[in-house]
């Protein structure tokens, strides 16, 4: 439909995967399959609940009566006793037994914890095929010299696969906070109304062992081993700020990259991928311009402002909960993790199809790399016998000369001839080519990255399974 808004994150940059995990049919679902783990768990601690009535749920699990659904919460505008009502009204003779003991947040709490642990599987694969195909690149570029900036200001030589390093471990860091939220990951379990368990304790007459495990007996059922210590009617918001501050991080790593991109392509280092009939400009047809990375920055900037959001929510959850975090988490829990859908999706893109110029790289190195060459130059000449401080000065004045010439006149840089010509550097004359090789000023750039990648990145792959994404980018 064209005459509604449409929201950009399912039509334009995530894929359908992420999408589903949010959708209402998986969240539905999901709230069917708590009520049959908390019927089989109650039925094994005692409860008079019978096979035929959990055969009878597990009948109609995955065949949910939206119809009826949506008349109910017309009518009584609560969307759980809606389905709670819509299920009692197909599985007829476990009717009495849906949602026994149990309050909304049961459903509601434990089903959004397994949607986004699933939502960060998804995240968790495509970071490890962003990651790997960071490390052909940097293995591939270990070597090859480029500018090296601080400031935004050319300073000593780095490699392209040193910088891309870069952009490796900061996604490493991230994806070992990704990974200790995974593996410590926990369910809200059976709670009740304020937390305190006191209808569950009701309905087993008092005997608090069963309680416990009620609890623990419906969050194996559920696929986990951990449950929230405690509760209040809701797990702990600041939970949602972790995963959500996770995401931003993961998004702060992607816009570093793009931001790096968008300056490489400027200066015509390196490029993202341009189609053959691709449009850089509606006016300038020329243009190349960096859309995907540009688009990477953009949604990552949505993914970054959402902490701030889930900070407040989790603040201002008054004693045991309060209802202004529901219409909230709606919103930003599922579009932080479809914006960053799309960034991966970007990113992976873009690692994989980078294109580099080293013509225009090593043009760009001759610009500056007299300047940077001149310390090599002082110390030879220092060890032939010359005298440090002249020379140091007869280099500045060159130096400030050939800045002249490259800022005023816009004429090359002829540092490197002025010494040449420089009787004070005669010693030296026939040895300054080879000073000037690029790759006597990269230090050990190319050995970091081949100890970076063995050390951290292959161990981690090594130990990790995964399915590398082929990313279908919409726009």
């Amino acid at each position: 439909m064209k005459d509604i808004y449409e929201n950009p994150l399912i039509t334009r940059y995530a894929d359908r995967k992420t999408a589903e995990v949010f959708s209402d049919d998986r969240k539905f679902k999901l709230w069917r399959k708590l009520w049959i783990a908390l019927a089989e768990s109650e039925k094994e601690l005692g409860l008079n609940i019978t096979d035929e009535q959990i055969a009878e749920l597990k009948k109609y699990a995955d065949d949910i009566n939206y119809d009826f659904a949506e008349k109910e919460e017309k009518a009584v505008r609560h969307d759980v006793m809606a389905h709670v009502h819509a299920y009692g009204e197909q599985a007829k003779k476990a009717n009495a037994i849906i949602h026994l003991g149990a309050t909304s947040c049961y459903v509601t709490d434990n089903a959004e914890l397994i949607q986004i642990y699933d939502a960060l599987k998804i995240v968790r694969q495509k970071m490890l095929t962003v990651m790997d195909k960071l490390r052909v690149f940097a293995l591939k570029y270990k070597a090859l010299p480029v500018l090296g900036y601080t400031h935004l200001q050319p300073a000593q030589l780095t490699t392209l696969g040193k910088r891309a390093t870069l952009w490796l471990y900061d996604l490493y860091l991230d994806y070992n906070d990704l990974i200790h939220l995974m593996d410590n990951y926990k369910l809200r379990g059976v709670k009740g109304t304020t937390g305190t368990q006191a209808s569950f304790l009701s309905l087993f007459d008092g005997d608090h062992e069963k309680v416990k495990q009620l609890n623990e007996k419906v969050v194996r059922k559920m696929g986990f081993k951990h449950v929230f210590a405690v509760s209040g009617q809701t797990y702990t918001r600041k939970f949602d700020y972790s995963v959500v501050s996770l995401l931003s991080q993961i998004a702060q790593s992607a816009y570093k990259f793009a931001n790096d991109m968008r300056i490489m392509q400027s200066f015509k280092e390196v490029e993202e991928p341009f189609e053959k009939s691709q449009i850089g400009s509606s006016a300038m047809a020329y243009k190349r311009n960096p859309m995907r990375s540009e688009r990477i920055c953009a949604l990552a900037r949505f993914v970054q402002s959402m902490p701030f959001n889930e900070a407040v929510t989790s603040s201002t959850q008054w004693f045991e909960r309060t209802l202004d975090d529901s219409a909230n988490k709606r919103l930003t829990i599922p579009q932080a993790f479809l914006a960053l859908d799309g960034v991966l999706n970007i990113y992976i893109n873009v690692a994989d199809n980078m294109v580099v110029y080293p013509n225009v790289i090593k043009k760009r190195i001759g610009e500056e790399l007299p300047f940077m060459a001149t310390e090599e130059i002082l110390m030879e000449c220092v060890k032939a016998g010359g005298n440090r401080q002249e020379l140091h000065e007869a280099i500045r004045q060159h130096s400030m000369e050939s800045a002249r010439a490259v800022k005023e006149r816009g004429e090359r840089n002829d540092l490197i001839y002025r010494i040449k010509a420089d009787p004070k550097f005669a010693v030296v004359k026939d040895v300054i080519d080879g000073i000037m090789r690029p790759e006597n000023f990269v230090g050990r750039a190319p050995q970091q990255v081949d100890d970076f990648i063995g050390e951290y990145i292959d161990p981690l792959f090594a130990k990790e399974k995964y399915t590398p994404f082929d990313p279908d980018i919409k726009v």
